[in-house]
């Protein structure tokens, strides 16, 4: 007996966490092998590679605390780690972008997570600036973060319009 698609939960989606992983394990590889701290490979005029550690979250946020946010933040990652997997897993299949989302977020959390743990911080190397403004840099893990959290807003602001469709 076959299963169908639509009774299948979301924990195929753990592949495209796997391949988030792989994605940002490799490329802060490539940059911890061929990139000084803090040297700047100038790629476009707004952008360059550069090869930074993040002690912090996002934007460098308790970037000076003392190490604590180490652990702090690990557990945080942690925590939302199994949520995610839980909910892939409760998530039916039919609801793709949900599927999309939580797969993308938690490649993203457990890329970062293993650097704070291997390294001690997050190896960042993706620059954008333009003039005297500079964005802080980044990597592939918090791409895939941002992307699944732009995603799971617009599931949710699509549901309310389906909802109101039906209502």
């Amino acid at each position: 007996m076959t299963e169908s698609v639509s009774s299948r939960n979301g924990l195929w989606f753990l592949l495209l966490s796997l391949l988030v992983i792989v994605l940002d394990q490799a490329s802060k590889l490539w940059i911890l092998a061929n990139v000084p701290l803090y040297y700047d490979i100038n790629i476009l005029p707004i952008f360059d590679i550069t090869y930074v550690r993040n002690y912090g979250a996002a934007f460098s946020f308790l970037s000076d605390a003392g190490g604590w946010q180490r652990w702090f933040f690990t557990g945080i990652a942690a925590v939302v780690s199994v949520l995610l997997t839980y909910w892939m897993y409760k998530t039916d299949w039919k609801e793709q972008r949900q599927l999309w989302s939580f797969g993308l977020i938690l490649g993203g959390a457990i890329g970062n997570v293993a650097d704070r743990l291997v390294h001690g911080y997050v190896v960042d190397f993706l620059h954008f600036y333009y003039q005297n403004w500079h964005f802080p840099a980044f990597n592939v893990a918090d791409i895939a973060i941002s992307c699944g959290a732009a995603l799971l807003l617009l599931d949710g602001v699509l549901d309310m319009k389906k909802q109101k469709v039906v209502a």
